[in-house]
């Protein structure tokens, strides 16, 4: 992708721990600290925006007010951060908790009376400085594993309230809390022929390079014959003393001729770069291996932030007579760190290994705006929808039609325009992405014949009509019976277009159910208040993305409530 980087200079930022509050903040927690993972860590689409904090693999810990302050807002969501809790601190600081299980106290009866009001189990607050104020230590929430968490465990972030920017929470006396004495590991150095006409160790392709280890922990790895425009990736991980757990790496810096000229820290993250992460790692080798490669040169810059580089982009030239010691070094936060040296000459062998070429019809230049169109399909990739130039695959056939896969990462949105008449009834229409034998929802708009919709997802796409109402499974029969469980719990799923929304009334007035996507679980937990002595209505409704709605009723008896 051609961003605006003609030039870049390399310098680190200094960031002082005195710059920083080393007191202010406690931990969110009462039990001692461990990370399930750290700052700045690759995951798909983003880098990590904080910590994720061990809870023992359970639910139900008390959470932590980090500091004095109130709640700035209150996000109740089925994915993300799930139940989320932001404070805002009167230092510039404001702290996000998430992943709860439920709010505590207060605030949990003032997020209810908002569900209430808004008849919505997704909500998003905004309370005023003076609504929830909190100090420090206070029990604010109960952890949880909501939202697109993958187990238990508390997310926790410190942020600039003004910037937004997430900092390291390390800054702020947490390196404290979690003792690391422990070098970075790089596991592997692969190196990259860059051009048609590069070659390294006579590769044209990618190639991991040989190390040993030195009785100092240092490497010195095999020397790497070259010629043309070569790079270098690792792959890397760090630890500390007590979380047992593989985390990401806080600094990469490569060195040519004693000189920085590529690197990266991670001190603070923008939120509109994370899926910059793409284009950081060896995209398609991640798609195949699921290894992350993580690249020390950009074929083409990128505005990640946290990169500093000089012009060449750590891309080195290989030419005759060239010599010289290319230097990596990996640290954490605490100054432990792991040095890799790679001696380089030039090399005129031809490559023994050839390049993967694919060539198509369609060479896609990413700095320009593309469309493709065939048989009523098209296409359209605005300018920099990639990082990078590449032959497109592109066909339509059996009225299907095929954008390339996924191995090529996608930076923002691209639209799909798909002409067809022949539907009687288009407001059951959407196009649908093909994963092998599944088709999955893309939101769709319908304007004169033609279906539109906007995604990151390169595949196959086809038009779905989706007329079939969700399911509603009752968990735990209910119909006849006492209602004295402490929950009921319905499995509600859709086989095309997904769940869009849910509404559960009993005898006619709206209750609360709250919807876990993993498990597609729907619950009301029964409050007596809502409850009748004698005979009550439950009616539950759910709809999905095209309008089609399924109606569970039913009745249930009540008799002697304490």
């Amino acid at each position: 992708m051609k961003f605006l980087h003609a030039l870049l200079i390399f310098c680190t930022p200094i960031f002082a721990q005195s710059n920083f509050p080393q007191e202010f903040f406690r931990p969110p927690l009462s039990i001692p600290m461990q990370l399930a993972g750290n700052f700045g860590e690759l995951r798909p689409n983003h880098f990590h925006a904080g910590f994720d904090f061990k809870t023992q693999q359970k639910e139900g810990l008390p959470i932590l007010a980090a500091g004095d302050g109130y709640v700035s807002r209150i996000k109740i969501s089925t994915f993300g951060y799930g139940k989320a809790i932001y404070i805002t601190h009167p230092n510039g600081y404001t702290t996000v908790y998430g992943h709860l299980q439920k709010a505590y106290g207060a605030i949990q009866d003032y997020i209810r009376t908002e569900h209430y009001k808004q008849q919505s189990f997704e909500i998003e607050l905004f309370p005023k400085p003076e609504e929830i104020v909190v100090k420090k230590g206070d029990t604010i929430a109960i952890s949880g594993n909501t939202g697109g968490s993958e187990g238990p465990h508390l997310h926790f972030e410190i942020r600039d309230t003004q910037s937004e920017k997430t900092l390291n929470p390390l800054f702020f006396g947490f390196d404290k809390l979690l003792p690391d004495t422990k070098n970075p590991l790089v596991s592997s150095v692969l190196v990259y022929p860059i051009d048609s006409t590069s070659v390294a160790n006579q590769s044209s392709r990618p190639i991991v390079v040989n190390l040993s280890l030195q009785k100092n922990g240092s490497y010195i790895a095999e020397k790497v014959l070259a010629k043309g425009n070569i790079g270098f990736g690792i792959i890397c991980s760090d630890f500390d003393n007590v979380s047992y757990n593989v985390n990401g790496v806080y600094k990469v810096e490569a060195f040519s001729n004693g000189v920085s000229s590529f690197g990266y820290q991670f001190d603070s993250l923008v939120f509109d770069e994370g899926r910059f992460v793409n284009a950081l790692i060896d995209f398609p080798r991640y798609r195949a291996t699921k290894q992350r490669v993580q690249k020390l040169f950009m074929k083409s810059a990128y505005n990640l932030s946290n990169i500093k580089s000089t012009a060449e982009k750590g891309v080195l030239n290989i030419l005759p007579n060239f010599s010289q010691m290319y230097r990596i070094v990996v640290s954490d936060f605490n100054g432990n760190s792991v040095q890799i040296t790679i001696p380089i000459e030039y090399d005129s062998q031809p490559a023994v290994i050839a390049r993967e070429t694919s060539k198509t019809s369609y060479f896609l230049r990413s700095s320009t705006d593309n469309i493709y169109e065939k048989d009523g399909m098209e296409v359209f990739f605005p300018a920099n929808t990639f990082y990078d130039d590449f032959y497109l695959k592109f066909n339509v056939a059996n009225k299907v039609m095929t954008v390339h896969d996924d191995n090529i990462p996608v930076h923002s949105n691209f639209r799909v325009s798909i002409s067809d008449s022949t539907f009687a009834n288009k407001e059951k229409v959407f196009i649908a992405s093909v994963d092998g034998n599944r088709k999955k929802y893309n939101s769709t708009k319908f304007i004169n014949n033609t279906f539109t919709t906007y995604t990151k997802n390169l595949g196959q796409f086809v038009l779905e009509m989706d007329t079939i109402a969700p399911k509603i499974i009752s968990l735990k029969p209910i119909d006849g019976k006492g209602f004295r469980e402490r929950k009921v719990v319905f499995k509600i799923t859709d086989d095309l277009s997904g769940i869009k929304s849910y509404s559960g009334f009993i005898n006619e007035k709206w209750v609360l159910f709250e919807y876990d996507a993993k498990t597609n679980r729907l619950i009301y937990e029964p409050n007596k208040e809502e409850l009748m002595e004698g005979n009550n209505d439950l009616k539950l409704i759910v709809s999905d993305n095209l309008g089609n709605s399924a109606i569970f009723e039913t009745t249930f008896f009540i008799s002697q409530q304490k």
